[in-house]
């Protein structure tokens, strides 16, 4: 059956196949990408994805900032189970590069994975940014043993910067790094040309930005 996309009015198809949530979170995750977060109702929500009851979001998850908390954890188990398999393999000495590639290659390895086209990345970016939003994913993050192992991994090689330029300093990270994805996503959406070839591409232009970062003096 075709619907309505609430949030522009166009005809759109709901996803045909998966269980009734997986359909809502990938019509959320779609939506909230395409429009932003808070631009998009759970009555546009249930609509896009097909469902006859208009309140289908608040009953498979609750409130609003209940399917933002599922979206994230949609992906985050994907990236933890990625990010281990790399801390894994850092070997016995890991340098900054090493650290800041556990970092940067799960997420680009995950976007690859998903296909296309993806919105994951244009998702959490909103979440960085956004002060009632970012303490769901960064909840997420401080629950994998994995990103507290890169973090760490990442401050013992830069021992001499002030303990809150580093605090800044992994600030700026994860910015860059989930802006930097949520613009090449946006750009293959749109079919636009991009400045990296694949993922794989733009994670190695990412670490190299970042590892330049952290290796920056402090003034």
């Amino acid at each position: 059956m075709t619907t309505s996309d609430g949030a522009t009015g166009r005809s759109v198809e709901p996803p045909a196949t998966g269980s009734t949530r997986e359909i809502i979170l990938a019509t959320a995750e779609r939506l909230f990408a395409e429009h932003g977060v808070y631009n998009v109702s759970n009555r546009q929500i249930s609509e896009a994805a097909g469902q006859g009851n208009n309140a289908a979001v608040h009953y498979h998850f609750g409130t609003k900032n209940d399917l933002i908390t599922a979206l994230v954890e949609r992906h985050q188990d994907a990236l933890a189970r990625r990010r281990a398999d790399y801390v894994a393999r850092v070997g016995e000495h890991p340098g900054l590069r090493d650290w800041v590639s556990c970092f940067v290659l799960p997420v680009a390895d995950h976007l690859a994975a998903l296909g296309k086209p993806t919105w994951f990345a244009r998702f959490n970016a909103q979440l960085v940014t956004d002060p009632t939003l970012h303490p769901i994913l960064e909840q997420r993050f401080r629950a994998d043993p994995a990103m507290a192992t890169v973090l760490e991994g990442i401050h013992r090689c830069v021992e001499q910067l002030p303990p809150e330029v580093r605090a800044e300093r992994a600030a700026i990270t994860g910015h860059l790094m989930m802006h930097m994805v949520a613009d090449r996503e946006r750009a293959l959406a749109r079919g636009r040309p991009t400045t990296r070839e694949t993922w794989r591409d733009t994670a190695d232009g990412l670490i190299d930005a970042i590892v330049g970062l952290w290796q920056a003096p402090a003034s």
